[in-house]
């Protein structure tokens, strides 16, 4: 079962996750979600557990507890959105053609 973990604080490695996650059964995998450009913690991690009991077992215990100052959020993972070709927020993110076209056909 993968997990969200949220709140995180910057300072949380994935060696802390793996600790903490243990204690509630087996860790297959620890993704700590980091910034490309500066490889800094962007604040949230997946772990995947074992089972789906071990999951459910870290979740009850996890989620609200405090980890280095900050209160955890931990749920069930939810599948990837697709976010498209440039995995843009939907605001069209175009070039020099689309607003060439798009003032063409304002006429």
């Amino acid at each position: 079962m993968k997990l969200y973990v949220g709140n995180l604080s910057f300072n949380t490695t994935e060696n802390d996750l793996e600790d903490l996650f243990a204690q509630y059964g087996t860790v297959s995998e620890v993704a700590l979600m980091t910034d490309h450009a500066t490889g800094r913690s962007r604040g949230f991690a997946f772990v995947t557990m074992g089972s789906a009991s071990e999951g459910n077992a870290a979740i009850e215990a996890t989620n609200g507890k405090q980890v280095g100052g900050r209160n955890l959020t931990v749920n069930e993972a939810r599948p990837r959105e697709d976010r498209g070709p440039r995995g843009g927020g939907g605001g069209g993110g175009g070039g020099r053609d689309d607003r060439r076209s798009f003032s063409n056909s304002r006429r």
